[in-house]
């Protein structure tokens, strides 16, 4: 039996399709089962149709739904005392060397059950999920052995057969060394490129990460971390130059990697092997708030060589406890300079490509209907407001979710 057709109409559409805001008034949607099927003016639909269910949206503003590229949503404990102790002074690298940072919240993380996870996880979420978010990225990272590495994936694809969201879930073994590796970081590498094959045959991994980065690991190091992706032909990306140059973007490009985020201190050379590579620069302006940086990452030079340009929240506990995108979105302008068309194909389409996806981040036939509805009259507001901007209706799939 068919899936049932599904008009969506009274509608203002921001389709992004052809990289601007390609707006229709008075539009409509048809969709059947999870996909978009037709789109145009509401006066040039198809006559004769069988619809089944009709939504009037009231003259809303109709977007994709939006994409989170980059999180770290599964984990324990709490990370308030660390931010007290950043806003008195003392840095990034001053608190993970005391033993704080990515170390607190693994401790935490391994001490929690599955279902401890799974709800912390699901909450949060759902927090994204009503702020438009249908499709969100999910990183390990906070377990750093083979147990709850493995824990903490499979809380993410279960967050997706809870919520209805799609979750990507991307393997970040390569985040720290943990306690027990201490003074052995090239063992830890490969435990961390040991563990990946397992973890691979259990259908956990999507993607792989890591942290290249002189408070974490060096560029040879995570080269063996990808190059064991390769042979499994799962596809990198990589936290990368965001406290200082380490020629982290190009070492990941030389991997076609999806993409690479953070990139403060990214160079031209990074830039231009990005730019080969297709590679997506992911922008995350929550954490450069926290940690009240200074040096904005290249966004004049990205947008110049044309690379494409995602935001995302990089929600966390240490350096963005943020869930908002909206927010992330807005910050991006205010903080970095993107236009709003911008910030909103970044938290859209762009988004989506840093996941490797295709099939979603614009309206138009094929694509996922995966739609947030909102009370704007344009969607550049979701650059303009901040701090309470919630859509109307979330569908994922072609149903109302929220």
């Amino acid at each position: 039996m068919s899936p049932p057709l599904t008009l969506w109409h009274r509608a203002r559409l921001a389709t992004l399709a052809d990289g601007d805001w390609s707006l229709i008034d008075d539009g409509a949607l048809l969709t059947q089962g999870a996909h978009i099927t037709w789109v145009g003016r509401a006066r040039e639909l198809p006559r004769g149709l069988a619809i089944e269910r009709e939504y009037d949206l009231g003259g809303a503003l109709v977007t994709p739904g939006l994409v989170d590229c980059h999180t770290h949503l599964v984990y324990a404990g709490c990370r308030a005392t660390e931010a007290a102790l950043r806003l008195s002074g003392a840095s990034y690298e001053q608190i993970a060397r005391a033993g704080g940072g990515i170390r607190s919240t693994v401790a935490a993380t391994r001490a929690a059950s599955e279902e401890a996870l799974l709800q912390l996880a699901v909450q949060r979420a759902r927090t994204l999920r009503s702020q438009g978010v249908t499709t969100l990225e999910i990183k390990s990272g906070y377990g750093l052995d083979l147990p709850t590495e493995a824990r903490c994936l499979r809380v993410a694809r279960r967050v997706q057969a809870t919520l209805g969201m799609s979750v990507r879930t991307t393997y970040l073994g390569a985040h720290a060394v943990p306690p027990e590796f201490e003074g052995r970081r090239d063992d830890y590498i490969e435990a961390v490129c040991e563990w990946l094959p397992i973890l691979h045959a259990q259908g956990l991994v999507d993607a792989v990460d890591a942290f290249c980065e002189h408070v974490a690991f060096t560029p040879a190091q995570i080269g063996r971390v990808f190059a064991t992706a390769r042979r499994l032909g799962l596809p990198v990306k990589l936290h990368a130059e965001q406290l200082s140059h380490q020629g982290g973007a190009a070492l990941a490009a030389s991997f076609s990697a999806l993409s690479c985020d953070h990139l403060e201190y990214l160079d031209p050379a990074g830039i231009e092997a990005m730019r080969r590579a297709a590679t997506v620069a992911v922008l995350l302006p929550g954490a450069y708030y926290l940690l009240r940086e200074t040096r904005r990452p290249p966004v004049a030079a990205l947008r110049e060589a044309g690379v494409p340009i995602a935001v995302a929240t990089d929600h966390n506990p240490g350096t963005s406890p943020t869930l908002s995108l909206p927010l992330m979105a807005h910050m991006a302008c205010v903080l970095f300079g993107l236009t709003p068309l911008e910030a909103v194909l970044g938290i859209t389409r762009h988004a989506a490509r840093a996941l490797g996806l295709h099939d979603r981040g614009c309206l138009a036939v094929g694509q996922r209907a995966d739609l947030a509805v909102w009370a704007l009259d344009h969607p550049n507001e979701l650059c303009y407001w901040f701090g309470h901007l919630q859509p109307e209706r979330v569908v994922i799939a072609g149903e109302v979710v929220a």
